[in-house]
């Protein structure tokens, strides 16, 4: 922090212009007053990940294409939702609800203070999940949450999604603004997660729901119940990925695309998907059940 804070000193005196001011630095700005502008340009970076960045290089570049329709939440009614979507193909929907609240609660000085000396309960990120780990939630941020080693087998894998104790993670879950579609018949169930670049879990289904980023980039990676992909339970989404993905056919192409902050993905019953965290990620599903 030190070293970044010291360069954006020394670029912002000696620049000759402040961006969308004009004005040449040294002529209205102390070095005091440029310090500060430093600290803030720091801050400001720190808020738009939650604090949660890993160092730079561990991050996932590869994005992926999109081939699930994305849309925006004015162009989409529950009506709509239910005709076209709810029972037959995921989407992904965009500014359908306003987070910003819980994003704040969700950075990583916030949820440390709140919850750092708390139990989680870790699953193993395969497709079956058998093991379950309890840690405190200090140590799986400070020690667990890191990057994915490519070779690491799903069961080698801890990962801090679902099992929460709603009691002690009630009042954070409370200020989460699900999507407004539902489904008749069903209610509403959050699983709230946490976890670093090149985690994910392999393919598996269940009931439907919604998948929300609230800090990081997630790719998902679906197909309908009847075409089953091809994948071993115990490797992860990283080593399908790589070792995989590259000689699909297209006829066996996955249907895919990678949410970002703002966005919630919608997959309905029995879909197969696997998920791959690019960044470090904060996310929210509801389940239908």
């Amino acid at each position: 922090m030190g070293r970044i804070y010291v360069t954006l000193c020394d670029w912002l005196l000696t620049r000759k212009y402040i961006s969308r001011g004009y004005l040449p630095v040294r002529s209205w700005m102390g070095f005091g007053a440029v310090q500060f502008v430093a600290a803030w340009l720091v801050w400001t970076a720190g808020a738009e990940d939650g604090g949660w960045s890993q160092p730079e290089g561990s991050g996932l570049e590869d994005e992926g294409g999109c081939s699930i329709e994305v849309l925006d939440g004015s162009e989409l009614s529950q009506q709509q939702f239910l005709e076209r979507f709810a029972f037959s193909r995921p989407v992904i929907i965009r500014g359908v609800t306003d987070n910003t609240r819980f994003q704040d609660l969700c950075s990583r000085s916030g949820l440390l203070q709140r919850y750092g000396s708390l139990t989680v309960r870790l699953s193993t990120a395969n497709t079956h999940s058998y093991r379950k780990v309890d840690v405190a939630f200090q140590d799986y941020v400070d020690r667990l949450l890191r990057p994915q080693d490519a070779a690491a087998l799903g069961s080698e894998t801890l990962y801090f999604f679902g099992d929460n104790n709603l009691t002690e993670w009630q009042n954070l879950l409370d200020r989460y603004q699900a999507p407004p579609y539902f489904l008749p018949g069903r209610s509403a169930a959050y699983s709230f997660g946490i976890a670093g670049p090149g985690t994910g879990v392999p393919f598996h289904w269940h009931g439907p729901g919604f998948s929300e980023v609230i800090y990081g980039r997630k790719r998902w990676f679906l197909y309908p119940p009847d075409r089953e992909p091809r994948f071993h339970p115990n490797r992860t989404t990283l080593s399908w990925l790589t070792d995989t993905y590259p000689d699909l056919p297209q006829a066996e192409a996955p249907l895919e695309c990678t949410v970002r902050p703002g966005e919630v993905l919608y997959f309905p019953d029995r879909w197969w998907h696997a998920t791959l965290n690019l960044d470090t990620s904060v996310f929210i599903s509801t389940f239908l059940g």
